[in-house]
C-alpha cells in the first residue's frame, strides 16, 4: 500500500521556545552553537508551555463555505426527475496572524472558491474575512479582517533566515478533527524537500510533528517562537498523520504576504530562463562529475536572464547564493524566491572547471501578450476562458515554459465547453483543419457556426482529436 499526498483540510503548527538554562549541557566539540541536547532526566522534564502561551494567541481558526452544483442521479434523470441541486460545502482550517491590523496567512486550499469565510480568534470572537490574494502554486492565501478602531492583534514574527537545521525542535498547534486547540511536538526531519503536489518548484520543510485533518494552514515555529513555515500536506497511507508532514518555508510566506499587502493580485515568480535537468548518477558518471548533484542546463531561452548572465547549454549549476544545488527543482525554487531585479550568484561547472556567474531575477516573458478572453457563440468552445500560452502563463500554471506556443484553456463555465469535456490546462491546437497559434486565431475559427466541428487539443503531453456535431 503506497503512501499518498494529502492536502489537509485543517491544520496549524507552532513551535516551542528555547529550553530553560537549567539542565543544559555545555556544547561538545563539533556541536552547533546554540543547539544542545538535554543532559539529564530533569532536562527532559522541562516544558514548552511558555512558548505555547506566547504563540497560541496568534493562531486562528478559519471556516469557508462555498456553493456547489450537485448532479442528480442519472437513473432518476431517465424519468425526468432529480434535477441538479445546489448545496453548501464547507472546509475548516487554521491560520496565523502576521500583521496586527488583521492580516492572516493560511493555505489556499482551505479557502478555495470560498464565498463566505469566517475567522475565529483565540478569544473566540468571529470576523468575516476577505481574500487579498490566493496562490494555488504555493498553496498560500492571505486574508484580511476588519477590527474595531484602534485594536491590535497578537502577531507571530516570520523567520525567513536559513539557519534551521535537521533535528531542530518544533511544535504544532492546531484543531485536528475539530476537537479544539491541540499542541504536538517533533523535529525538523528534513529540509529542501522538492516533491510538490502543486506542480511548482518548492523546498519544503519536513517534520514529524503530528499533523492531521483540521490543521491545514497553521504555523511551524522555531525555538525562538517565530514562524518558519506554513503546513501544507502530509504523506500518509491512511489520511492521518504518519509523521511525514510538509511546511511551506517562511521565505515563500514572506514573499506572498508582501505581494498581497502591497496591493498585488498575483505572485511574480522570477524565472532563470533555462530548461534544467537534475543530475542523476548516470549523468554524473557520463559527464565525469564527482557526485550526482546539481542541475544540468539543457537549453537557454534567447536573451533571457540565464543567457544574459552567461549560462550556456551543458553547464552544471552546482550552487546558488553560496548554497548547494541538489537538483533542478531546488535551483528553480531558489531563483523564484528572489524579488525581481535581485542579483543571484550562481556557481557553475563548465568543461571541468568551476566558474562564478551572476544572473538577475526577472519574471518570465509574457510574449505573446496574454489576450485572455471568454469564448461565446455557437461552437464547442463557448464558455471557455482562454489565453495565449507564453513562458509567463506556463510558469503561472506549472507547464513547461519551453513548450510550443498555443492557446490554453484557463477555466470553463457551464455550456458547450464543459459538455464536450474541455478542461483547464488543455491546449487547443487545431479547429476544422486550421492551426491555432493565438487567441485571435481561435476566435476567427469559431466566428461562423458549422454543422460539424473537428478540433485537436493537447492534454498532459498527448494530442487528442474530437468531432462534434451541432
Amino acid at each position: 500500500m503506497r503512501a499518498h499526498r494529502v492536502l489537509i483540510p485543517t491544520l496549524a503548527l507552532f513551535a516551542a521556545g528555547s529550553l530553560p538554562a537549567a539542565g543544559r549541557a555545555q556544547p561538545a566539540p563539533g556541536e552547533t552553537a546554540g543547539r544542545v541536547i538535554p543532559s539529564s532526566a530533569i532536562g527532559l522534564k522541562q516544558s514548552f508551555a511558555p512558548v505555547v502561551k506566547r504563540a497560541a494567541p496568534a493562531v486562528v481558526n478559519i471556516s469557508s463555505k462555498r456553493l456547489v452544483r450537485q448532479q442528480a442521479d442519472p437513473f432518476w434523470q431517465l424519468f425526468g426527475m432529480g434535477a441538479p441541486r445546489n448545496r453548501i460545502e464547507g472546509s475548516l482550517g487554521s491560520g496565523v496572524i502576521v500583521r496586527s491590523d488583521g492580516v492572516i496567512v493560511t493555505n489556499s486550499h482551505v479557502v478555495a472558491d470560498g464565498q463566505e469565510i469566517t475567522v475565529a480568534l483565540a478569544d473566540r470572537r468571529e470576523f468575516p474575512a476577505k481574500v487579498l490574494l490566493a496562490d494555488a502554486r504555493t498553496d498560500l492565501a492571505i486574508l484580511k479582517i476588519d477590527l474595531p478602531a484602534g485594536e491590535k492583534l497578537p502577531v507571530m514574527a516570520i523567520n525567513d533566515r536559513t539557519d534551521s537545521q535537521v533535528g531542530d525542535l518544533v511544535l504544532a498547534i492546531g484543531d485536528p478533527f475539530g476537537v479544539g486547540q491541540t499542541v504536538t511536538n517533533g523535529i525538523i526531519s528534513a529540509l529542501n524537500r522538492t516533491a510538490d503536489p502543486n506542480g511548482g518548484a518548492a523546498a519544503y520543510i519536513q517534520t514529524d510533528a503530528a499533523i492531521n485533518p483540521g490543521n491545514s494552514g497553521g504555523a511551524l515555529v522555531d525555538m525562538d517562537g517565530a514562524l518558519i513555515g506554513v503546513n501544507s500536506f502530509i504523506l500518509s497511507q491512511s489520511g492521518t498523520s504518519s509523521g511525514v508532514g510538509f511546511a511551506i518555508p517562511a521565505a515563500v510566506v514572506r514573499r506572498v504576504v508582501e505581494t498581497a499587502t502591497g496591493g498585488g493580485r498575483a505572485v511574480v515568480r522570477p524565472w532563470l530562463g533555462a530548461r534544467l535537468q537534475s543530475v542523476t548518477p548516470e549523468l554524473a558518471k557520463s559527464m565525469g562529475l564527482p557526485r550526482p548533484s546539481g542541475a544540468l542546463v539543457a537549453d537557454v531561452w534567447p536573451n533571457g536572464a540565464a543567457a544574459r548572465g552567461g549560462l550556456k547549454q551543458g553547464d552544471v549549476v552546482t550552487s546558488v547564493d553560496g548554497g548547494p544545488v541538489v537538483d533542478a527543482a531546488s535551483l528553480n525554487y531558489a531563483v523564484a524566491n528572489h524579488r525581481p531585479g535581485e542579483a543571484v550568484r550562481v556557481g557553475v561547472r563548465r568543461a571541468g572547471a568551476e566558474q562564478a556567474l551572476t544572473v538577475h531575477a526577472e519574471a518570465a516573458p509574457a510574449t505573446p501578450a496574454r489576450d485572455e478572453r471568454l469564448i461565446a457563440g455557437r461552437n464547442p468552445f463557448a464558455g471557455a476562458t482562454v489565453v495565449n500560452l507564453s513562458p509567463a502563463v506556463a510558469e503561472e500554471v506549472g507547464l513547461d515554459p519551453f513548450g510550443r506556443a498555443g492557446v490554453m484553456v484557463l477555466k470553463t463555465a457551464a455550456g458547450p465547453a464543459q459538455q464536450v469535456g474541455l478542461q483547464a490546462g488543455d491546449i487547443i491546437r487545431a479547429v476544422n483543419g486550421r492551426d491555432i497559434k493565438s487567441v485571435s486565431d481561435l476566435t476567427s475559427a469559431v466566428v461562423t457556426p458549422a454543422p460539424v466541428w473537428q478540433f485537436t487539443i493537447e492534454r498532459n503531453g498527448r494530442e487528442v482529436t474530437a468531432t462534434v456535431r451541432t
